[in-house]
C-alpha cells in the first residue's frame, strides 16, 4: 500500500538514499532539505529529475529540522497536497571530530540542536495528524555508537545520537495507544556512500587542538580515521541501511521490528541494544503496562 512519508535531511547519504529507494518501492516520498532556493538547489533539480527518469512520486520539500515555523510549513505543505502523512521518517543530522575539550559549549548545543531538538521540532509538526489519524509509522536513524564500541574524538556526535534514541525509545510507548508504531534503525560506520566524516565539523578552540597534538594525543584523530577505514569492509555499502528502511516501512502494521541493525563493523551494538531494550520492556510488563510494548489497532482503519 503506498504511503505518504516525509524523510528529513534528504539532501544526501543516507536521507538521499533512502528517499529514492523508498518513491522506487512505490509511495509518496518527500525528501526534505534545507536550503531548497539556496544551497541545495542542486538537489532539488537531482530530486526532479530522479522522479521523471524512474517515473516515482519523489518531491522536494524545504524543511529546516532547526526552525520550528520551518518544520510547521512542510508539514501543513504535505498535508495540503496529500490530505494525510503517514509516515516521518528521522534522519538529520550532522557530525563533528575532534578533542571534546576544544569544542565550545555553543557548539555541543548547535549539534544536539540539531541532532535531538529537530526531532522534537518535526514530532510537534507532524505528530498531531498521525495522531487524528490514528495511526502511522515513526523511524528513527539512530547510531551504533548509542550502545556499541566507541572511538575518542567523537563525542559530542556520540553523546547527541545517544539522547535522540533515548527519545525514540520513549515515543514508542508514548505513542503505542494511539495506533503510532516506531522502528529504529541502528547504522554502524560507513566511512563511503555518505557524507558524514568529509562535511564533518571540526572544534573551534584551536588553540586546544593545538596543545592535543603537542602533546602525548599527537596523530590520535589521525589514528583513529585509519582505525575507522580498516574495520569497514571493502565491500560495506551505505545503500543497504536505505534497503532496511525500505522493508521495515513494506512491512505490515504491527509487524516491524523496534530496533534494525545495519552495521558492517559488528560493533556490539545488536548485543548491547538486545539486553537494554529487553530490560526496559521487562519493566513496562512488570508494572502491567504491557499494551505500550505494541500499537494498537487502529479503530478507524480496523488494522
Amino acid at each position: 500500500m503506498k504511503s505518504i512519508i516525509l524523510i528529513t535531511g534528504a539532501s544526501t547519504g543516507f536521507g538521499a538514499l533512502a528517499a529514492r529507494a523508498l518513491a522506487r518501492s512505490g509511495h509518496t516520498v518527500y525528501a526534505s532539505m534545507r536550503g531548497t532556493t539556496g544551497r541545495n538547489a542542486e538537489q532539488v533539480k537531482e530530486v526532479k529529475k530522479f522522479a521523471a527518469e524512474n517515473n516515482v512520486d519523489l518531491r522536494a520539500v524545504e524543511l529546516d529540522v532547526a526552525s520550528q515555523e520551518s518544520a510547521d510549513t512542510a508539514i501543513q505543505t504535505i498535508i495540503a497536497e496529500c490530505g494525510r502523512l503517514d509516515i516521518v521518517i528521522h534522519n538529520a543530522g550532522h557530525m563533528v571530530f575532534g578533542p571534546a575539550e576544544a569544542f565550545t559549549t555553543e557548539q555541543y548545543a548547535e549539534l544536539y540542536d540539531i541532532n535531538v531538538l529537530g526531532t522534537q521540532r518535526v514530532n510537534r509538526a507532524a505528530l498531531p495528524q498521525l495522531r487524528k489519524q490514528r495511526e502511522g509509522l515513526l523511524i528513527w536513524v539512530s547510531s551504533s555508537s548509542s550502545a556499541g564500541g566507541t572511538p575518542p574524538y567523537l563525542a559530542p556526535y556520540f553523546a547527541a545520537k545517544a539522547a535522540m534514541d533515548a527519545i525514540a525509545v520513549q515515543y514508542a510507548r508514548e505513542l503505542a495507544r494511539w495506533g503510532i508504531e516506531t522502528s529504529i534503525i541502528v547504522p554502524g560506520a560507513f566511512t563511503g556512500g555518505t557524507n558524514h566524516f568529509a562535511h564533518s565539523g571540526r572544534p573551534a578552540d584551536t588553540a586546544r587542538v593545538a596543545e592535543y597534538e603537542a602533546g602525548p594525543n599527537k596523530g590520535l584523530g589521525e589514528q583513529i580515521q585509519k582505525a575507522f577505514a580498516a574495520i569497514v569492509p571493502p565491500d560495506a555499502d551505505a545503500s543497504t541501511v536505505a534497503d532496511a528502511i525500505v522493508k521495515v516501512v513494506d512491512m505490515p502494521f504491527g509487524k516491524r521490528p523496534f530496533r534494525v541493525h545495519a552495521d558492517p563493523t559488528e560493533d556490539g551494538a545488536d548485543v548491547a541494544f538486545a539486553v537494554s531494550d529487553r530490560v526496559r520492556q521487562e519493566l513496562l510488563r512488570r508494572v502491567g503496562l504491557e499494551d505500550l510494548l505494541k500499537p494498537a489497532t487502529s479503530p478507524i482503519k480496523g488494522n
